[in-house]
């Protein structure tokens, strides 16, 4: 090899170690900031379309980013504008995209200096929730090997469907890896003409297309967890308990509160039969852990019904997963906060083990922090576009959750709100995350500490 190509060879992992050292988040934003960049020049080719015609660069950033950003929300249809190029271009960004942001720093740690610095080790330790550093390597080829198998089980529960659905096995094998990877990565992306909605009361299609997105918003950790202990559910931890218990409750509550406010509404759920609805009901209340897909027109929905799913969208999946939001242990832990509050507990006690003080101060955080995010893009699209709060806040939420449900605006948005909407998915997927990671590695200690005094709250 030259020596001056040895050098930049040499000066780049240089480079790399010292962000690792510093900025470990920073790092971590960079690179998914320079994949989405990558993607986005790759649906620029006129090629990547249906038309053979150069796509827009907006359009081509949105889609990037949504799909990096394993968000789904799109202003072009994917199955009608972009050629077969395109989609496994799109493909090959939800599937990079939903390894996560810190797995996928750590890569290019191990690719370029062939080993993970201490520093980049306990920042996606935080993110997996492992507790051994020496683990980090072997868990980025288990999060691969893990998800990769569970998308391909998705695909061969569809393929049977599809190809009973008159399409040639070659179309049938590709839709189920598509909505495989799109489902199991909480992506949303349809790479079908009409979507869903012609098949609202298939089980056969609809029912591994939930199990993925469910799973999928678990989070790695959790799924290795209950793999790890699939006999032994006592030995489950904290953080895989609160998970599943919480996001158990959340699909109940949207299920039930979705059927019972749309369940005579003839744009949605009115005209189906009662097996249709049910599923309907189940379908849309597993979505908005960050799925994205519909098999009802979302835009027909009652307001009340788009506000219970701004609340489910703005909490999200599980910590570490393919899904968006502040994440299902976010709520839990508030929510164990108040209980222990009212009862004039002075500890936070769940499944007999007892939260730290500290695990509350970051969940108030993030929280604060995505509701900032969601405050600040709701009033920008408002002087936008000109559109009702309603509608402007359940988009936004969804592109911050990373989510990709759609009243239908976004489409028909102008190219400001588009930029703003692109900003609020990356933020999304890497903000509350690396600003979460970054707050847990501060611990500032101090030598002198000032008298505590408690203001008057409530």
């Amino acid at each position: 090899m030259p020596t001056s190509m040895t050098g930049r060879l040499f000066r780049g992992r240089e480079i790399v170690d010292r962000l690792a050292r510093q900025s470990p988040a920073r790092l971590a934003v960079t690179v998914f900031a320079a994949v989405i960049a990558v993607f986005t020049a790759l649906l620029m080719a006129p090629w990547a379309t249906a038309s053979g015609r150069a796509a827009p660069f907006v359009d081509a950033l949105f889609t990037a980013t949504s799909a990096v950003c394993v968000t789904g929300l799109v202003v072009v249809p994917t199955g009608t504008y972009w050629s077969t190029y395109g989609q496994v271009v799109i493909l090959l960004g939800i599937k990079i995209g939903g390894l996560g942001v810190m797995t996928l720093a750590s890569i290019l740690g191990m690719a370029v200096s062939r080993r993970i610095g201490l520093t980049q080790k306990l920042l996606t330790a935080s993110e997996t929730k492992t507790t051994r550093l020496g683990e980090v390597g072997s868990l980025v080829r288990v999060v691969i090997i893990t998800s990769t198998s569970l998308e391909l089980l998705i695909a061969l529960l569809l393929l049977p469907r599809f190809v009973v659905l008159e399409e040639t096995f070659g179309e049938a094998a590709w839709h189920g890896i598509f909505y495989g990877i799109s489902a199991f990565n909480n992506a949303g992306f349809i790479p079908t003409e009409h979507g869903l909605a012609p098949y609202v009361g298939d089980w056969m299609l609809c029912l591994p297309i939930i199990l993925g997105v469910f799973i999928g918003s678990l989070g790695f950790p959790v799924i290795l967890n209950v793999m790890r202990n699939r006999r032994r559910a006592a030995k489950w931890n904290l953080h895989t308990k609160l998970t599943l218990s919480t996001s158990a409750v959340l699909v109940v509550v949207g299920t039930v509160l979705f059927a019972a406010l749309e369940w005579t509404n003839e744009r949605t759920l009115g005209p189906l039969a009662l097996g249709e609805k049910v599923l309907a009901s189940l379908f849309a209340g597993v979505m908005p852990r960050s799925g994205g897909f519909s098999t009802v027109d979302t835009g027909g929905m009652h307001e009340a019904s788009w506000l219970i799913t701004d609340a489910l969208m703005f909490v999200g999946g599980g910590s570490a997963s393919t899904a968006g939001g502040i994440k299902v242990t976010t709520l839990a832990v508030m929510l164990i906060a108040i209980v222990s509050e009212a009862r004039g507990d002075r500890d936070m006690e769940t499944f007999g083990r007892r939260i730290p003080r500290d695990t509350l101060r970051l969940a108030v955080a993030v929280s604060f922090v995505g509701a900032t995010a969601v405050l600040v893009s709701s009033l920008l699209l408002l002087e936008i576009t000109g559109e009702t709060l309603d509608v402007i806040l359940f988009e936004t939420i969804s592109a911050f959750a990373t989510v990709g449900l759609t009243t239908g605006i976004t489409p028909g948005l102008p190219d400001a709100g588009k930029y703003v909407l692109v900003a609020l998915m990356f933020v999304g997927r890497t903000g509350t995350m690396t600003f979460a990671a970054a707050l847990a590695l501060r611990d500032r200690r101090r030598i002198v500490r000032y008298p505590e005094e408690r203001p008057i709250i409530g």
